[in-house]
């Protein structure tokens, strides 16, 4: 098989000698023969043309005959476009690592070409340079194509980020992948790789500044475009960017969207800093002193580029609802962080709307933000739900809302950014009970706002509680949430200020009084000395029916109050603790001085049991019970005296 190989390249050497009689089939204006008076530069020329073109048909030929004997051929399979411009390597005049003697004397006979047709008077021998010329171009464009094709390096990007622990690898590069420098490739730094071999760049340099002076500018950019784009493309694809428009970004699940927005953060910074930086660094490498302004790295990454910022604005435009605030806030500081970059990197004439499209985008993910915010303003205040929680614990509109905004005192660095203006209050005499200071940054003020529209909301809810004890606890229980969790977080702490906590303290207080009153009134009444004693002549004194109905009515209403409020639930500790202390400070001491006042008169009666149901300590045990959320039977003991 070697022998045949060397046989033909012996017949190929002996066909560039015969192959001034033959034609080049492209153009075909220089396609003719140059006649006796051509000029020996445009002979010369011919010859180098159809020398390779004669070389080339031998080399095919050798081809078929290696195929004939079981050879075959095999594309790169790294690169789906490696289809080797149409031809086997071997015939092209950059083949890598041959002799550049052929190709080096190719280019100096176009620079003497164009040389020639510049400095001609004649149209007859004008004519005849300049359909050389093209065909000479015609066969650049072909080797510019070829060399972008087959001598790119794929960048591997999984050296570059890992997509599930977000962190940076530093493994080495693999064989045929793009090396990285040391230090890696981080994501908040401009990092070139090397996306092309130096001896490619040095030939496609060569390449394109005699096809730009030979006014062939466009169509080397049209060229450098089309190679170059579907190798940008693969790596975004890589690293998990999808081509998604505007409507199927609308149409996805917010879960979907979610662990998309989370991909596209991961990766956004790999791909501006990384993948289009390094485009850049290749496009002036080749074409910096041609005066294309941009116009072939605007060809490679424009498309790529738009499809990577599309998603953010189709995220930026979609409907508002507040669970989409955080991960917005994410994808705005994202942006935001690598907008510089992206100035920097897209900084010509050609590309600068890329750069003013990002700023756009990063305006609008702000207007979203507040649109977002306002629109949660309004769901907390319309909140219409008309069940009333279980033993009236803590609401789930109470334990959303206030993890919500929990999360944006995290975000209050960027929120003071795109927050500035304060809400428009819809409900009148707000602000003298809201008391903010002039002072005030916005962000807080939206904040108090929104615990005083779910205070609001909280005491419409407060009233589908028939029993008015427990509205009122409801209240409590809400109300000693919101404090305590706006008193663990520092930040909401900071913002909200001690003086609306004071407020809401106070709030508290007002529902603690009026839930004593609404269970304790009654049954405190019924240890009172009023309307016991009897009046008038000898049988003055102390009513014995009117005590025994006393003892009687209190029995009962403290039963029926621990058998229902043993059921409510009071989850925070420190308040149920309180409540539980209220109680004892109330009712203990009355039963004791009632008990110890009236007693002996009800032993020395008939049937005392009947009415001294329970000792001061058979209270104070049951009182233990209550707000616990489980019902626990009130033991009937009797002490003795």
């Amino acid at each position: 098989m070697k022998a045949m190989r060397f046989s033909l390249f012996l017949r190929s050497s002996r066909h560039s000698t015969l192959a001034l009689t033959q034609t080049e089939h492209r153009p075909a204006s220089a396609s003719r023969a140059p006649s006796s008076s051509s000029s020996p530069l445009l002979l010369r020329f011919s010859f180098l043309q159809r020398s390779m073109k004669s070389r080339r048909h031998s080399i095919m030929e050798g081809s078929e005959l290696d195929r004939s004997a079981g050879g075959s051929f095999r594309q790169d399979p790294s690169s789906s476009s490696s289809v080797a411009a149409a031809s086997d390597l071997s015939s092209q005049l950059f083949a890598p690592g041959g002799d550049r003697t052929e190709a080096e004397r190719y280019l100096r006979a176009v620079d003497e070409l164009h040389s020639s047709v510049s400095a001609s008077g004649s149209f007859a021998s004008s004519s005849a340079r300049a359909s050389a010329l093209e065909s000479a171009m015609a066969r650049l464009e072909d080797e510019f194509r070829h060399i972008l094709v087959s001598r790119s390096i794929e960048i591997d990007t999984e050296s570059l980020v890992d997509l599930n622990s977000l962190s940076m690898s530093t493994s080495p590069a693999k064989e045929n992948s793009a090396e990285v420098s040391t230090p890696p490739p981080s994501s908040n730094s401009i990092r070139d790789l090397d996306l092309l071999p130096p001896y490619a760049i040095e030939d496609l340099r060569n390449i394109a500044s005699r096809m730009v002076s030979n006014g062939y500018g466009r169509e080397s950019v049209q060229v450098y475009g089309s190679a170059r784009k579907p190798a940008v493309n693969r790596s975004l694809r890589r690293l998990g960017i999808e081509k998604l428009s505007i409507g199927d970004v609308q149409l996805m699940d917010w879960e979907a969207l979610e662990i998309k927005i989370e991909r596209w953060i991961q990766s956004a910074g790999i791909a501006i800093r990384v993948i289009f930086s390094s485009e850049r660094n290749l496009c002036r490498m080749i074409f910096d002193e041609e005066g294309l302004d941009g116009a072939p790295f605007s060809e490679a990454v424009k498309g790529p580029a738009l499809q990577l910022l599309g998603f953010a604005e189709a995220i930026a435009i979609s409907r508002r609802s507040p669970e989409k605030l955080f991960k917005i806030l994410d994808l705005h500081n994202s942006l935001s962080d690598l907008l510089l970059d992206i100035s920097a990197i897209f900084n010509s004439e050609s590309t600068e709307s890329i750069s003013l499209q990002a700023e756009e985008i990063v305006s609008r993910l702000a207007y979203a933000v507040r649109g977002i915010l306002s629109e949660f303003e309004n769901t907390v205040l319309e909140d219409s739900s008309e069940t009333p929680v279980p033993s009236g614990t803590v609401h789930p509109l109470t334990v959303y809302v206030i993890n919500y905004i929990s999360l944006i005192s995290d975000y209050k660095q960027m929120l003071m950014k795109l927050i500035t203006t304060r809400p428009s209050y819809r409900i009148s005499g707000v602000l003298e009970d809201l008391d903010l200071p002039e002072s005030e940054i916005p962000l807080a003020a939206h904040l108090v706002w929104i615990i005083f529209v779910l205070h609001q909301n909280l005491k419409s809810k407060s009233r589908l509680y028939k029993d008015a004890a427990l509205s009122h606890l409801f209240i409590m229980n809400n109300l000693r949430y919101i404090m305590q969790k706006v008193k663990d977080s520092p930040e909401l702490t900071g913002m909200i200020g001690d003086g609306y906590l004071r407020k809401l303290k106070r709030k508290l207080g007002q529902a603690a009084a009026n839930y004593q009153r609404a269970t304790w009134t009654k049954i405190l009444n019924c240890l009172r000395d009023e309307g016991l004693h009897t009046t008038g002549g000898f049988t003055a004194g102390i009513s014995e029916v009117t005590l025994k109905e006393r003892f009687k009515a209190f029995n009962a209403s403290f039963q029926e109050a621990h058998r229902i409020q043993s059921l409510w639930l009071v989850p925070d500790t420190q308040l149920k603790e309180e409540l539980k202390i209220s109680i004892s400070e109330k009712i203990l001491p009355a039963y004791f001085s009632f008990l110890g006042r009236f007693r002996q008169r009800i032993q020395d009666g008939k049937h005392p049991g009947m009415y001294i149901k329970y000792s001061v300590e058979d209270l104070e045990l049951a009182v233990l019970d209550f707000f616990e959320g489980v019902q626990v039977p009130l033991l009937n003991r009797r002490k003795s005296l």
